[in-house]
């Protein structure tokens, strides 16, 4: 029997990015009903430790931001021109193509990749840690602190996702977030790819994003209660330093609860599969039929 694909993908505006081994396929639909398919080769990560426990994990982290980011970028503009949205560049994105000229693409991604990272560290690493700082007059004992601080981030990471789910384009994502999920379940389930085998799975899936930022944000917590709070700002400084150790923890755990059936493992991954009942929706069928094209678009000629 052929074994099982390890596929991952992303949801886009009105599309769809699947991704196996060194391929990724996007599905975008047009509002005309066009499905259009781009495929490309990944360019797979360089050092001789990629491959290494914890250290995989930040390879990989690093990898599908930038993925991800150039195809929600190319699904915007698909969705632009549908909607006869002109699209134009700002002066610091000419700035930008007139200093980096081909480059410009590629150093806009990056910038985007940190614009993104500082904009998390700032909410749910930084602004937790100096609100709660302001308790330390009223509280000396450091593990209550830090169970404040670990209650707070998770109540503005959850504010957070609720806040934007309630946005009727990021509803349609959470759609195709959901039609991925069930698209992958069905492959691994080893069904024929269609839209009636996919309809009847779960769109929760213990190997997904949204699993996975918990995990960082639970790793964390259970890290940084052993952190003095002596000084907030080395203590933030700390977490800055130690969020690629904690990623590639996190990506470890992913990896293991979503091929595992140990109960403690289940148990683990409770928490991600409950946050994906808020960042995924059922799909329609158009939604499966995205994902079920770009799953078969980089698992054609593959041996699974």
């Amino acid at each position: 029997m052929s074994r099982i694909c390890s596929v991952g993908g992303q949801a886009l505006i009105e599309g769809i990015l699947m991704r196996h081994q060194n391929k990724m396929a996007i599905v975008i639909r047009r509002k005309n009903g066009e499905l259009v398919i781009h495929r490309e080769t990944i360019k797979a990560p360089v050092g001789k430790f990629k491959g290494l426990p914890l250290v995989r994990g930040i390879f990989m982290l690093g990898s599908s931001m930038k993925v991800g980011i150039k195809a929600l970028t190319l699904s915007a503009t698909y969705f632009e021109e549908d909607e006869g949205v002109e699209a134009t560049e700002d002066r610091f994105e000419l700035w930008m193509r007139k200093i980096f000229k081909d480059r410009a693409d590629d150093v806009l991604v990056a910038f985007s990749i940190f614009t993104a990272l500082l904009m998390a560290i700032v909410l749910f690493t930084a602004l937790p840690t100096v609100i709660i700082s302001f308790l330390r007059g009223i509280i000396t004992n450091v593990y209550l602190l830090s169970a404040l601080e670990g209650i707070l981030k998770m109540v503005l990471f959850l504010a957070y996702v609720l806040l934007i789910s309630q946005m009727k384009d990021v509803k349609r994502v959470f759609q195709y977030h959901g039609a991925e999920h069930k698209t992958i379940h069905c492959l691994e389930a080893r069904q024929e790819l269609n839209v009636k085998n996919a309809r009847q799975f779960t769109t929760l899936h213990p190997r997904c994003g949204t699993s996975f930022l918990l995990f960082v944000l639970i790793i964390s917590i259970v890290i940084f209660s052993f952190i003095t709070w002596s000084n907030i700002w080395m203590r933030i400084g700390l977490k800055v330093v130690l969020l690629p150790l904690i990623a590639g923890i996190s990506y470890e755990v992913l990896r293991l609860s979503g091929n595992s059936d140990n109960a403690l493992v289940k148990i683990i991954s409770k928490p991600g599969l409950w946050m994906q009942k808020i960042t995924t929706r059922e799909p329609d069928d158009d939604m499966l039929e995205v994902a079920i094209v770009a799953t078969q678009a980089i698992l054609e000629d593959s041996e699974c």
